[in-house]
């Protein structure tokens, strides 16, 4: 039997006799005290040991505390049926409780169970299933269908498709081959796989990521803190209050009767459990941050979820957050010589380097690269290259290269980044490489104003005119141009500086060459984080997707889980201040005080599992 069900049924046996006692008056006084007493074990006694148990731990100042003595202190003056009911009612909410948390904890630890229990590693021609702990750096393991990925890798034979939704929230699988890499936590839904092992268990995404998610939940939130610290004086105080109220009036108004005063201040003790706001602020947090992960972001604690809420100001790193990260060959544009002798020249003179730009003209040439053509290469630093190729000086690269070596040339203005080519010193055309756009950031970009940040910002490398066409076609705010990785640290130091009123400024990067920025940010995003080890550490928010979209559900989130812990902290003490003075007066009395209490506490715990239901 689930825990759930035995206390769903000492509740319901507990509530059978407190009917009994109530309504069967004819059995006689003793007996209805047996009955009542009984019931009261049955469904208070868990709570009456866990008071005295932090009496002795010297933690004796809580709900427990305060729920024992009242119901205790009403058998004392024969409110038997209101002394039991107040146990009844207060287990039914921790049953809402724990429901509520049992609720929002599954979608955290849906990312929970992307953990391998096992690789197949390949050692001396046979398949050995161990630890992935225990697999070593080059290694070769078999991933067969329906098992999880239990290590980062390269694939070195077959094909397949991966579920990705478990790292990214992405129900499209992912098609993956030969040199692909592959990422530990995926589950392989199609043949057969032989990866070569990049990463040790200790340093692989699914290690990272269950260890962000273990300690999420530790980093509290201000709103967290001050519950915390909230509680640890507010029930001292209201103890302190209750005896007041049982001790100084019937002294000061001496005809006044003891028990009165002593009832009202066991209904003021009731009252006092400050339940609904310890239980239903965390649980708010809890339920965002779970809600989160369905959206594939995730974020590494309650505090950082609330500073989003806060964000005005989102400053961007071009590269792999406004474009794709990925250039290719837009034009070529030949003088004097075709289109095919411009490519080939100037792929065989960039042929061995790794830059991103050499890597598009590689991916455009069809035929094969005669490498014993290529001599004399030498990398320019901030110029480009210049190498033999076929027997020919070529020179390829920026203006500056062209202007060195005193090349006659046409200076190109387009967008993206031009390489000039030159044969024996004589300019023969230029080639135009860019990075394209997300298809999705113009109207990324739009929806961010629309949901309150008032400023965007962009940081790039590109010459000016590349970075304020691109800032102007989506319409960004701002844009910075020509930068270098500490110019655009500095920047965003000088925007965090001019923030007021409390506004907070995120910075949202690839999180390789980001890690500084991402780290002095308010609030770090990083896109495309399951990729990036930089990512993980430094970011306080991972988007598993490079989608920027992720980053308006994030907001989106982070607003109404902020939303949610206001009205449950305005309505939990606004009811209590109100039951408090009546119950003092006499004016309400201990089924008030249960509404109070456990009715309350109900309320805020069902809107705070409001956090965990998201918009399609």
């Amino acid at each position: 039997m689930t825990k759930n069900k035995k206390e769903i049924m000492k509740i319901t046996i507990s509530i059978v006799l407190l009917i009994l006692a109530t309504v069967l008056k004819q059995i006689g006084t003793t007996w209805q005290l047996v009955l009542y007493i009984i019931s009261y074990i049955i469904v208070g006694k868990s709570v009456v040991i866990k008071a005295i148990k932090n009496i002795f731990n010297k933690q004796w100042l809580d709900e427990n505390f305060l729920m024992t003595v009242s119901t205790i202190g009403a058998f004392c003056i024969k409110e038997y049926p209101e002394a039991v009911a107040v146990m009844v009612f207060y287990q039914i909410g921790e049953l809402f409780q724990n429901y509520a948390v049992n609720k929002s904890r599954k979608s955290i630890q849906n990312l929970m169970n992307i953990r391998p229990d096992y690789a197949n590693v390949i050692r001396n021609g046979k398949i050995e299933k161990v630890d992935p702990e225990e697999v070593e750096l080059g290694e070769i393991i078999e991933i067969k269908s329906g098992e999880k990925i239990p290590l980062d890798g390269i694939v070195i034979e077959g094909t397949s498709m991966l579920d990705t939704a478990s790292l990214t929230g992405e129900t499209v699988p992912r098609t993956v081959g030969e040199g692909n890499e592959i990422l530990s936590g995926c589950i392989n839904i199609g043949g057969l796989l032989k990866v070569k092992v990049t990463k040790k268990f200790e340093e692989s995404t699914v290690s990272k990521i269950l260890d962000l998610i273990e300690n999420a939940t530790s980093k509290k939130s201000k709103s967290e803190n001050f519950i915390t610290k909230f509680a640890k004086y507010y029930t001292p105080i209201v103890v302190g209050l209750a005896l007041l109220l049982a001790i100084i009036p019937p002294i000061v108004l001496q005809d006044s009767s003891f028990s009165m005063w002593l009832s009202r201040a066991l209904t003021f003790l009731v009252i006092s459990c400050p339940c609904a706001l310890v239980i239903s602020v965390p649980l708010s947090f809890f339920g965002g941050i779970g809600g989160a992960s369905k959206k594939g972001i995730l974020v590494k604690g309650s505090n950082y979820l609330e500073v989003l809420s806060k964000v005005d100001t989102i400053v961007m790193d071009k590269t792999g957050t406004i474009t794709k990260g990925v250039f290719k060959v837009q034009k070529i544009c030949p003088k004097n010589i075709s289109e095919e002798e411009l490519l080939k020249l100037t792929v065989h003179a960039e042929y061995n380097s790794n830059h991103p730009i050499s890597i598009s003209l590689k991916d455009i040439y069809k035929d094969a690269i005669d490498t014993s053509k290529i001599q004399n290469v030498e990398e320019l630093t901030g110029l480009g290259v210049k190498a033999t190729v076929f027997e020919k000086n070529v020179l390829v690269g920026n203006a500056k290269l062209m202007n060195k070596y005193s090349v006659q040339f046409e200076e190109v203005n387009e967008i993206g980044t031009i390489l000039y080519v030159a044969i024996e010193n004589e300019y023969v055309g230029y080639i135009l490489i860019a990075d394209e756009l997300k298809e999705e950031i113009g109207n990324s970009i739009y929806t961010m104003k629309q949901i309150g940040i008032s400023k965007t910002v962009m940081l790039t490398g590109d010459k000016r005119n590349i970075g304020e066409e691109i800032a102007k076609s989506v319409k960004i705010d701002e844009v910075y141009t020509e930068l270098l990785p500490t110019d655009k640290f500095e920047i965003l130091e000088k925007i965090i500086n001019k923030e007021e009123n409390g506004k907070k400024v995120a910075f949202v990067g690839d999180g390789i060459n980001d890690a500084p920025s991402l780290a002095r940010a308010d609030v770090g995003i990083a896109m495309g984080g399951i990729g990036s080890d930089a990512a993980i550490e430094a970011a306080d928010v991972i988007i598993m997707t490079d989608e920027i979209s992720k980053i308006i559900d994030a907001i989106h989130i982070s607003k109404k889980t902020l939303k949610i812990v206001k009205q449950n902290i305005i309505f939990a003490l606004g009811v209590k201040v109100l039951v408090l003075i009546l119950g003092a007066l006499g004016i309400s009395g201990m089924w008030e005080a249960v509404f109070a209490d456990v009715g309350v506490s109900v309320i805020a715990i069902l809107n705070a599992m409001r956090t965990m239901r998201l918009k399609k």
